[in-house]
């Protein structure tokens, strides 16, 4: 083999390590060099560059480390209780990733052939050098496999970042990132690249099954071809009797009445009952059903109560409220009837919101309407459905999100394995500190516990997960830990970069010391569906493609005339019937 490959590019040594600590390795810089950077074959190379890429010989092979600081040899013997000999030498760490060796492709070809992990370690005193342009592309690979491209490495030259779909979705991802940091357009760039690779790859059939929870209505504008679900149009169905026990009782009881023992129960024998009745209606064995089978049934009527809670001359009409008075005692003592008006209250005013009609709209007792239900999230017809929860209101937000969390799961969960191999899933969920909080109670509360579930258990299923938020120190650790890739762009507060640095493995922890420096659309991408750790540069979009910008322009503002009385009309009126 030709021993240009194997031997040391002397313009490109920089150092000698004097510490080797696991996959982490100190040098000593050369103390000739007095520019951090390096010209070779016409390309600039900087040194010490957080994330650049070192290297030590092992005669054909080399072991690749990721620079994670610099600074001076005298802080460094000061933390260890080192004398300080001289006050301008300085250190480099970095964190080894991988392994590289040259092999013969042809009589003139050679190949860098790259792998993740270390199983040689350097030794002090060896030499590191700054690694070729020409080497790097090779240890970031190309579009062989199944990839997608996220974007560029930074400090490359232009070599694209791609990384390996089935690790990026099949063991969740999470995209972090301050505000202003471009964590929405990161998210369309990534659905953008998976939309695209059908036709890059030649496919003869591509159709993802991508589903984004959109508490903003931004995504709309990204993806007009696709489907869009929402409360103000009425395209968005999520009946009441979708819900399962614990969702029923946090929307037909409320937060505050949660922990009552006796009105649970109520609801419980109540679901209980009209489940098998419907059951029996749609021929179905009633026997083989829970209560939290998802049956659909009647939720009857709450007009002609008195003030007891009694319905004048007679019981309640059949369906979920006569199933709940059918319980009262025989007696009309006022307190003993308490929690059972309680209930019926609270139904009723679900039943009179306006805003809840994609919820709260009864079932017609015809047919069997699960697999309409079912299919507005999985169809066809599209391959991106997109959630808009700004319409939602806030007190049942949760259960909604819940109850498409939990739908799509369980159906996975009852599919065959064929059937999951042939359509798994993406659930795309913006604002994940709102279903997952790092402590106390979730705003989504409801949610909480779906999509805990998928984070511990979807990979198995088929169902991956997207967690994307802007405040990483406020979502639950184990929830973040069951994500094998993260996408981290600039983060400016100290206990979001904490926050991360304790879920990224320790190798990677260092990379978060340049999460503040970090420029609009700029990420460090790590884990098991990234070549290696590394800065990229996020793919640009058109503005057609990019999420509506929740931004006001005050200057572009100002500059226009004033709402008139008739206009400010028009959105009072939108305000008090709650529509758009």
């Amino acid at each position: 083999m030709d021993n240009k490959y194997m031997k040391p590019i002397e313009n490109l040594s920089i150092g000698k390590i004097i510490e080797v600590d696991g996959s982490r390795i100190i040098a000593e810089l050369d103390p000739a060099i007095s520019e951090l950077s390096r010209v070779f074959a016409g390309e600039n190379y900087p040194i010490g560059q957080f994330g650049s890429i070192i290297k030590v010989h092992f005669g054909r092979r080399s072991i690749y480390g990721l620079v994670s600081r610099l600074r001076m040899k005298a802080d460094y013997q000061l933390e260890k209780g080192l004398p300080v000999a001289s006050s301008d030498e300085r250190i480099i760490e970095a964190d080894l990733f991988g392994e590289g060796e040259w092999r013969r492709k042809g009589e003139d070809e050679f190949s860098l052939e790259f792998e993740r992990g270390v199983a040689t370690y350097p030794l002090p005193q060896q030499t590191i050098y700054l690694t070729p342009k020409s080497e790097l592309r090779f240890i970031y690979g190309d579009a062989k496999g199944a990839v997608i491209q996220l974007g560029e490495h930074v400090g490359s030259g232009g070599a694209p970042c791609y990384a390996e779909l089935n690790e990026l979705l099949g063991k969740h991802t999470a995209i972090l990132g301050s505000t202003g940091a471009g964590k929405s357009g990161t998210v369309a760039a990534v659905i953008h690249s998976i939309l695209e690779r059908g036709q890059i790859a030649k496919h003869e059939h591509w159709h993802p099954q991508i589903i984004i929870l959109d508490p903003h209505n931004e995504y709309g504008k990204a993806f007009p071809a696709h489907q869009r679900l929402s409360t103000d149009e009425g395209s968005l169905k999520l009946p009441y009797w979708l819900l399962d026990l614990e969702e029923s009782l946090s929307l037909f009881i409320g937060k505050t009445e949660f922990a009552a023992t006796s009105q649970s129960n109520i609801v419980k024998n109540a679901l209980i009952a009209v489940r098998e009745q419907a059951a029996e209606q749609l021929g179905l064995d009633k026997n083989q059903l829970t209560v939290d089978s998802p049956i659909p049934y009647i939720i009857g009527s709450a007009e002609g109560l008195d003030h007891f809670g009694f319905k004048d001359g007679a019981l309640y009409e059949h369906g979920l409220i006569g199933a709940i008075n059918a319980q009262r005692p025989e007696n009309k003592d006022k307190k003993q009837h308490e929690d059972f008006s309680r209930v019926i209250r609270k139904i009723d005013s679900l039943l009179k919101d306006g805003r809840l009609k994609f919820m709260m709209e009864s079932w017609d007792g015809a047919e069997d309407p699960l697999p309409t239900i079912v299919n507005q999230f999985l169809t066809q017809k599209t391959t991106v459905q997109i959630v808009d929860l700004s319409g939602v209101p806030n007190e049942v937000a949760g259960v909604a999100s819940a109850a498409i969390a939990r739908i799509v799961f369980q159906l996975k969960v009852w599919q065959t394995e064929a059937e999951r191999q042939n359509s798994p899933v993406l659930l795309v969920c913006e604002e994940a500190h709102r279903y997952v909080p790092n402590r106390g109670e979730a705003q989504y509360e409801a949610a909480q516990s779906a999509i805990r579930r998928i984070a511990k258990e979807g990979r198995k299923y088929g169902v991956g997960l997207l967690l994307v938020s802007q405040r990483p120190s406020e979502v639950e650790a184990t929830v973040l830990s069951q994500c094998n890739s993260w996408i981290v762009l600039r983060i400016t507060n100290d206990a979001d970069r904490e926050h991360v640095r304790s879920v990224l493995p320790d190798s990677m922890s260092g990379l978060t010391k340049m999460l503040s420096g970090l420029r609009r659309q700029e990420a460090i991408f790590v884990g098991q569906a990234a070549t290696l750790p590394t800065r990229v540069m996020i793919r640009s979009l058109s503005d057609d493609q990019l999420p509506r910008s929740n931004d006001v322009n005050f200057d572009k503002g100002w500059q226009q005339q004033a709402m008139t009385i008739e206009q400010i009309g028009d959105v009072v009126t939108k305000w008090r019937y709650q529509s758009k």
